[in-house]
């Protein structure tokens, strides 16, 4: 059986679980109430730091799912996460509303990644 490694883990999660190659992330989120293209970019550095702590980078990630509060803020995460994704790395990616945990969180954002 392939062991399971989890990091970060408190009672309700673990924000890194590496099974069997694939590495698998917790929602991250940025800072409340900020800019919706600040709460992107501080997700995305979260992403970068937790991939690079599992062994891997964001030219790996398999998929994305984001979420956001507001599909009004579409194009104003999306000019971040453009940014942000290497050239011809682009990741499966779905994006949607939804209520947040918290009503000043605008972005929420979960990867997996290979290894």
């Amino acid at each position: 059986m392939s062991e399971i490694t989890r990091k970060h883990t408190n009672t309700r999660m673990s924000q890194i679980v590496t099974h069997n190659g694939t590495i698998y992330l917790a929602g991250q989120v940025g800072t409340p109430g900020a800019s919706v293209a600040q709460q992107t970019q501080d997700c995305l550095d979260s992403i970068d730091k937790l991939l690079a702590e599992a062994g891997s980078d964001k030219s790996r990630i398999l998929q994305a799912v984001i979420w956001l509060a507001d599909m009004s803020d579409f194009e104003e995460m999306n000019g971040v996460w453009d940014a942000w994704v290497p050239e011809g790395h682009a990741p499966a990616r779905a994006c949607g509303e939804a209520k947040l945990a918290r009503a000043d969180f605008t972005v929420e954002i979960i990867v997996t990644a290979a290894a």
